[in-house]
């Protein structure tokens, strides 16, 4: 998308020889939806004050891309709630050797923006999409309305955008039985679809995660009973694993953090919208980058020397339900999708 950054940059290497090279950048921690697996019903957002600035936050994508990283991907909260976003989004789509935009959005402002957005450099769109039936959609985001969100799906698909996928968390005793309805609406659309595992992140107050989270393995099970699913030999920016449907360009993707760790092949680290560079999901091995924003704010390569050095505290894996996991207390509009 833009021209190749200098050869000689370095690149972001773990102590397990793990090259990163994806970001994913929260630019908000607000959102206009409650999903039940996001956040709690009352949520106390972070003042503004402690909120990275579009400019700290274009720095940030900045110094990332001079490091060799090649994708970045726009989180929230919903990112398209931030006042004034496309021109964060714009700069960091103009940055050299930049690969991939992409956005992961609830859906709820592509009506208005999908234009705005492939003009700006996103490249691809990931859409949360949990069911296809409103009350039980407003059920789970708390405050969504279903039929603005397919405006916005139907407003973005004749944009051009290289890919745009449905994300589907699937939880028992809310939505399992929408699995295929899920995949046909895909299919019919011709759009990408992936399920994905509910995360342990955050104290949820309306259900019981042991009691609701569902696995992808029962989840390709009765997918299976009425399409077979042949693996994808696909390399992504992200962890889905992709399954083709024979006479559909929908791939079919499983994000199983809790059932099949996928860690060793991590590329990925995060930045959360106060500035913390959260090296792992699943754990709490930090950096606060916001300090050094607003401590240093002419001094670029201390930015760049604080990201590389950070690298040595990315741990091995996370251990989501393991009897040494550690109590994570953010939710995940907190540490961005």
């Amino acid at each position: 998308m833009n021209a190749p950054a200098n050869s000689a940059t370095p690149a972001l290497v773990d102590r397990y020889g793990r090259s990163v090279d994806y970001v994913r950048l929260s630019v908000t921690d607000r959102c206009d939806f409650r999903c039940v697996y996001c956040m709690a019903e009352e949520m106390t957002f972070l003042p503004r004050s402690q909120v990275l600035s579009l400019e700290e936050l274009f720095q940030v994508a900045q110094a990332f891309v001079q490091l060799g990283v090649k994708k970045i991907r726009l989180t929230g909260g919903e990112p398209l709630v931030r006042s004034n976003v496309l021109s964060l989004i714009e700069r960091i789509g103009a940055l050299a050797g930049l690969e991939e935009l992409l956005l992961t959005t609830n859906g709820s402002q592509l009506e208005k923006f999908a234009p705005a957005l492939r003009k700006a450099g996103v490249t691809r769109l990931n859409i949360s999409l949990d069911s296809l039936d409103p009350e039980r959609f407003r059920a789970m985001t708390r405050t969504g309305d279903l039929a603005q969100v397919q405006r916005g799906i139907e407003a973005a698909l004749g944009q051009g955008f290289k890919a745009i996928r449905l994300n589907a968390v699937i939880l028992k005793g809310r939505n399992e039985h929408e699995i295929l309805d899920l995949l046909h609406y895909a299919l019919r659309l011709g759009v990408n679809i992936a399920y994905i595992e509910e995360m342990p992140l955050g104290a949820m107050s309306d259900h019981d995660r042991a009691l609701t989270t569902c696995s992808n393995d029962d989840v390709r099970k009765v997918i299976e009973t009425r399409h077979a699913l042949t693996p994808m030999a696909l390399k992504t920016a992200g962890p889905s694993r992709y399954y083709s449907i024979a006479g559909s360009p929908t791939r079919v993707g499983f994000i199983s953090p809790v059932s099949h760790n996928f860690c060793a092949t991590c590329n990925r680290v995060r930045v959360t919208v106060e500035g913390r560079l959260l090296l792992c999901l699943g754990n709490e091995h930090s950096v606060d980058l916001r300090q050094v924003l607003r401590e240093h704010p002419e001094d670029e390569a201390r930015l760049k020397d604080t990201i590389a050095k950070a690298m040595d505290l990315k741990p091995e894996r996370h251990h989501f339900y393991t009897n040494d996991a550690p109590q994570l207390v953010r939710f995940m509009n907190m540490t961005g999708g």
